[in-house]
């Protein structure tokens, strides 16, 4: 740990160093807008909060078709595959996908369990995808519930220079080393059509198909009849279809559109036992009792902004959303590969109608500006629970919340910025919320910007949580309605240079460190034995506290044609677990993380060359086994991707070939078991090795 901070500690030195010496400019040239955390688009030297953007250049030398594709390379963020239920979730800092919370163009996106957050990154496409911004730590005023490690804003596209934008492409991918032009392996399929008709108005129509045809990894695949338990696949295969249409007017300072969004996904879970039996019609025959999991979401958001009095500026969104996913239970019958007792229920669901709204721009003096702004939001949820007597129930609740919030931007000084804010959320399952926060920002000489913020917020319990007991034949996992939010602090400072030489070479280092607290972090927790049957019992209960602090270092080098991003990130994290039996060691666990990537834009032959690092160093926690708390430790894994991609015939075809986890990881060794609610298992699934793709694009601009 001490070589790992003396190295650490140099490299913040060494940066600092190098982005101190003289430049011949101080014109500071980054010029991205953003809009995440802020009042009105601006640059994203104008913004109090540190913005992270992931370009469409990013995503295009990536070959991303989803946003799993995407954040893999990115600093303190972990993505978290799964083989057996096809989900891919985020974490950042430690915290999971309970804490983050992804919106698109400044909405949460519902999933089948939650509303923002715990959302499966697989199923987001990126096909109309303009850039992707990401804003760490706690955005609660902006964001509400659940935005307390941070923010992802998706933003699509919504114009275009041309009056005819037409894009095709297909995409094949190697799924390790598996792969066949129709049952084996990544198939991809998209297509997107823009018009402009006049200053005016753009409509855009867009669909996209990811055929993902499961690994099987020694496995033996769907038609298998021998019992041995190979039958199925490691990775379940998984077919998507997305589907997009948008609608925007703008004239002078109005704007509306309507963006509508649609996907349908199929994943199949093929059984491993095969059981065998006779019939006077079939004879002797072989079967296995297989499940389909379909999950469709539907997106409708209509935005309107503009001024009103010739000053007032307005945002206001109505959206209505959801989320549903049906399993069918079926037997197959493997000689004559044909399907009987076919039943399809609905499992889980999520719909939302909310409203959200801003109002800014009050003072004609634009050295202050004030924000109100709210958000009304209705959840209905379904779930289907097993109860006792191994009785399935269906659960609908309905939660609602009616948040107004104030934020304020003064410019004290032409280099000093406040940014102080508060919302309140009146709760119709909990108590009433509030969140709180204060962000600075000041510009010294020569490109120097410092930023520090404070925010407080909360996540509130979700669905399964509060509702879905998992209760029958010798287990006991039971909800709590009486769960109540957890609540959060943090603060974040950093220290950004940005330096250009009259060589043309430009750099930007920054330095930044955050903490982090979390109070009544729900967990489940070990309650007893039944006394008649001895069956170990758990609940959700809020007892768990966390701690984090982050030190991290990112730079950026560009000259010419040349782009080079190096970071590094030490991430320390506490949690205390107290069951009210047993009570964890709530020590310090340390993890080192880095990440860089290069890209080389060779101009006089239209290619695009690119590389992404990262590796993800050892992570630790504490476990619940029998009566103590055990420490497991998950191994380091290393993930290299590489890609080059190419223009031709005038830009109107582009070929991009690539390779994803060069490195070939597959799992890593995670030491340290328990019993009961937190089993765990010697390895850790990551990736279904080293994959090749192939992407050719066909665009027409016109």
């Amino acid at each position: 740990m001490k070589i790992k901070f003396i190295f650490f500690t140099a490299f913040l030195f060494c940066q600092i160093s190098f982005a101190q010496k003289k430049d011949t400019t101080a014109v500071n040239k980054l010029s991205e807008v953003v809009v995440t955390g802020q009042f009105e688009p601006q640059s994203i030297k104008k913004s109090v909060f540190n913005v992270r953007v992931i370009s469409n250049k990013d995503i295009q030398n990536l070959a991303a078709n989803n946003l799993a594709d995407v954040l893999n390379q990115y600093l303190n963020i972990t993505v978290r595959p799964s083989g057996t239920s096809g989900r891919s979730t985020v974490s950042l800092f430690g915290l999971d996908a309970q804490y983050f919370k992804i919106l698109v163009d400044n909405i949460p996106l519902v999933n089948e369990a939650g509303l923002g957050n715990n959302t499966d990154l697989s199923q987001i496409n990126l096909n109309d995808v303009d850039h992707i911004e990401i804003v760490e730590g706690s955005m609660g005023v902006a964001y509400g519930a659940n935005a307390v490690s941070g923010v992802l804003n998706i933003i699509t596209k919504k114009s275009s220079k041309y009056k005819w934008d037409i894009n095709a492409a297909v995409q094949e991918e190697t799924v390790g080393k598996e792969f066949s032009a129709f049952d084996k392996g990544r198939h991809i399929q998209s297509l997107r059509v823009a018009h402009t008709f006049n200053k005016n108005w753009f409509v855009s129509v867009g669909a996209n198909r990811n055929d993902f045809q499961g690994f099987l990894n020694g496995r033996k695949g769907k038609d298998y009849s021998e019992a041995d338990f190979t039958r199925g696949y490691s990775w379940l295969p998984k077919d998507q279809l997305n589907g997009t249409a948008l609608i925007s007017y703008q004239k002078d300072n109005f704007r509306f559109f309507y963006k509508f969004e649609y996907l349908d996904e199929n994943v199949d879970f093929y059984n491993s036992t095969v059981q065998s039996n006779f019939s006077p019609t079939l004879g002797s025959y072989r079967y296995a009792d297989d499940k389909r999991y379909f999950t469709n979401r539907y997106f409708h958001n209509l935005n309107a902004s503009g001024t009103l009095f010739s000053q007032l500026y307005y945002n206001v969104s109505l959206t209505h959303q959801k989320q549903q996913r049906e399993v069918e239970d079926f037997r197959y019958y493997l000689f004559t590969k044909t399907e009987d007792t076919n039943v399809k229920v609905k499992d889980q669901s999520m719909e939302v109608l909310s409203s959200t709204g801003t109002v800014s721009n009050f003072f004609s003096d634009k050295k202050v500006d004030l924000q109100l702004g709210y958000e009304f939001v209705n959840n209905r949820g379904l779930s289907i629970v097993e109860a006792q007597g191994n009785n399935l129930k269906t659960v609908y609740k309905t939660i609602e919340n009616y948040d107004f919030f104030a934020s304020s931007e003064i410019m004290a000084s032409e280099r000093f910025s406040i940014k102080p804010g508060i919302r309140f959320s009146a709760q119709s399952k909990f108590k009433d919320q509030y969140a709180s926060s204060i962000a600075l920002r000041y510009l010294f000489d020569k490109g120097l910007e410092l930023r520090g913020s404070y925010g407080n917020g909360y996540r509130t319990p979700n669905f399964e949580e509060l509702y879905a007991n998992q209760i029958f034949d010798g287990h006991f996992f039971a909800a709590n309605e009486n769960l109540i939010p957890e609540t959060s602090t943090s603060y974040e400072v950093s220290l950004k240079k940005f330096t250009t030489f009259s060589s043309g070479l430009q750099l930007s280092n920054m330095i930044s460190g955050s903490y982090m607290d979390v109070n009544d972090r729900i967990d489940m927790v070990f309650i007893g034995k039944n006394d008649n049957t001895g069956t170990p019992e758990y609940q959700y209960k809020n007892i768990n506290k966390y701690k984090m602090w982050n030190f991290s270092a990112t730079n950026q080098i560009r000259i010419d044609g040349l782009t080079v991003n190096v970071g590094a990130a030490l991430i320390g994290v506490s949690q205390l677990i107290d069951n009210q039996q047993i009570v964890s060691d709530d020590s310090f666990l340390y993890s080192f993380n880095l990440n860089a990537s290069a890209s080389y834009n060779i101009s006089k032959w239209k290619t695009i060359i690119s590389g992404y690092y990262k590796y993800n160093g050892r992570s630790q926690q504490f476990l619940a086994s029998g009566s103590e708390f055990i420490l497991s430790t998950i191994a380091p894994s290393n993930w290299l991707d590489a890609s080059i991609r190419k223009n031709l015939f005038k830009d109107k075809f582009e070929i991009t070939a690539g390779a994803r986890n060069i490195l070939n990881i597959t799992d890593v060794n995670r030491t340290g078991t328990s019993g009961g609610a937190h089993s765990t298992s010697s390895n850790l699934m990551l990736a279904y090795g080293r994959s090749y793709f192939l992407k050719l694009a066909y665009n027409l601009n016109l």
